[in-house]
């Protein structure tokens, strides 16, 4: 099956090359999708996405990854596709509008390395109103992040940069826990075998 990988924000696509080497290596045909926050509008990135889905997967049937902030840009695109995907896979995604980015908004520099796309993760109609995904939907929720009354999240679950709420949102019975930080959650072994494991599953039951 083809699957568009989309890294997260300060992320490069070269973060999702051991997932996709994973993915390839179990038969699947894998696309890195790359953007810039810095230089490049919500609007302008989906639409260069909804086209290499066209171009590289033509008519067949796909899936897509997202990682973070590329969890939104595939929200943000879905109204775009004539095709929609059979399954998405977000890991550590802000499904509501998150702390940290309402924190850091304040600073002149994040709003200039960020852009639209930074201000939009702040903004809670925003967050709010991105569709969900109809298809096989699987969250990756990770919970190795630090837990002390005096530090951000409190004693609150959270993967260093989002609490395990700010990740599920309304999806919880689609989440799944991780032990893992944010940054890094592409690369821990249970969110591997889960992805392979459920596009296993859609081809079994495509071939009944």
């Amino acid at each position: 099956m083809h699957v568009v990988l989309i890294h997260g924000m300060g992320r490069t696509p070269l973060s999702m090359l051991r997932l996709r080497r994973r993915l390839a290596r179990a038969g699947h045909v894998p696309h890195l999708f790359a953007y810039s926050p810095t230089f490049e509008s919500l609007v302008g990135a989906s639409a260069r996405l909804a086209r290499l889905i066209e171009r590289r997967t033509d008519g067949k049937r796909y899936a897509m990854v997202g990682h973070s902030l590329g969890a939104v840009l595939i929200r943000a695109t879905l109204g775009r596709l004539k095709t929609p995907p059979v399954a998405c896979f977000f890991l550590a995604p802000p499904m509501v509008a998150c702390r940290a980015a309402r924190y850091f908004s304040r600073f002149r520099l994040y709003r200039w390395l960020t852009g639209e796309m930074g201000r939009l993760l702040a903004d809670e109609a925003f967050m709010r109103n991105l569709p969900v995904p109809q298809g096989v939907l699987r969250i990756y929720v990770g919970t190795r992040g630090p837990r002390a009354a005096w530090l951000p999240f409190g004693l609150e679950e959270n993967d260093g940069i989002l609490s395990v709420a700010e990740v599920c949102g309304d999806c919880a019975a689609s989440a799944m826990k991780v032990r893992a930080l944010h940054t890094f959650i592409m690369h821990a072994q249970p969110v591997y075998d889960d992805i392979l494991a459920t596009l296993a599953g859609l081809e079994t039951a495509k071939m009944e």
